[in-house]
């Protein structure tokens, strides 16, 4: 699951900057092991900046098009520096922050009672002891078990032993630790096929908590979906809120998805330079160009394949790593 995460070496000099260590370690391979015992292994290299300068084709562009991009990509935590602490927690959240980025995604689920809580699957199997808990739930889905129920649950000892006891937060609990922080907050709205009425929940508690002010939603939010009629609701009941799909729909397509969606979010195993420029050559709901944030990158080769491609963010598990190979020392909105 964790494909891609540093050495303290690497992480440290992406502090100092990445610019300096990558020029002068280039091509030295890296191995390490996370706190989960995930090996990983990255190479250091020359940025992806530089990169285009000398061959003035990118790295691996399909087409051979320059990318409508230009300097380094966006750095999103994805739910949270979730190479380094479990993913969708409040520690997530506080490790991306420590690293020192403005970005992160997570994932946003219905309770039973009808509580918004921050977790990946759709079954608290695999990152909570909810088995062990609550034997006699199979199959254990989110929605079967109320916010109590969920507050119980250990998120943390999957991942190491130093997590135990770590809680599933509810996004109210996160919106505040990530405002805390002072970052920025891209928020999927996890299988809304399952959870009618969520997208208007989800807004509702954004708006609660502070999250739909001008400032909020001009430079600090983008809500996004696999489903595109979730998206579209999202849209129609707040148009001013920046939305983003996740997949990679056909070019011929696009401009249907161009009157709904800000950002199209495609895998990394799904983009090229050709598709990026198709979708840079839309204008969203908003009057301004799509963007392309990838996902789920996590080792350096591919952070400068697809900055090649002229993808506008990479969303990672480890984004020390991608800042390193990019370039990136700090993020914006």
């Amino acid at each position: 699951m964790y494909a891609g995460t540093a050495t303290a070496s690497v992480a440290a000099a992406a502090l100092l900057g990445a610019g300096t260590f990558l020029m002068s370690n280039t091509g030295a391979p890296v191995t390490d092991t996370t706190a989960a015992g995930h090996t990983v292994t990255a190479t250091r290299s020359v940025t992806a900046r530089h990169t285009t300068a000398a061959t003035g084709t990118g790295v691996g562009t399909a087409s051979g098009r320059a990318p409508a991009r230009t300097g380094a990509p966006l750095v999103i935590s994805h739910r949270g520096a979730s190479a380094y602490a479990p993913e969708n927690t409040l520690a997530a959240v506080d490790k991306a922050a420590e690293l020192g980025f403005d970005w992160v995604e997570n994932d946003i689920q219905f309770t039973k009672d009808g509580v918004l809580v921050v977790i990946h699957d759709t079954d608290l199997k695999r990152t909570t002891d909810a088995e062990k808990v609550f034997p006699g739930r199979a199959p254990w889905a989110v929605k079967d078990f109320t916010a109590a129920e969920i507050a119980r649950l250990d998120a943390g000892s999957w991942f190491g032993a130093r997590y135990a006891g770590t809680r599933v937060p509810t996004l109210r609990q996160y919106l505040d630790r990530i405002g805390h922080h002072h970052q920025n907050l891209l928020m999927e709205i996890k299988s809304p096929e399952i959870y009618p009425g969520i997208e208007r929940a989800a807004l509702r508690e954004l708006r609660q908590e502070g999250w739909l002010d001008d400032s909020h939603v001009r430079d600090r939010l983008v809500i996004q979906s696999f489903g595109a009629d979730s998206l579209r609701k999202v849209h129609e009941q707040r148009p001013d809120v920046i939305t983003g799909f996740l997949g990679a729909p056909a070019v011929a397509q696009l401009p249907s998805y161009a009157e709904f969606t800000d950002q199209i979010n495609p895998a990394y195993t799904s983009v090229s330079g050709e598709y990026v420029a198709a979708v840079h050559a839309l204008k969203g709901p908003h009057h301004k160009r799509l963007r392309v944030n990838t996902w789920t990158v996590n080792d350096a080769a591919h952070a400068l394949r697809v900055t090649g491609y002229g993808v506008d963010g990479i969303i990672t598990n480890a984004p020390d790593v991608v800042r390193a190979a990019t370039g990136v020392r700090e993020t914006a909105g």
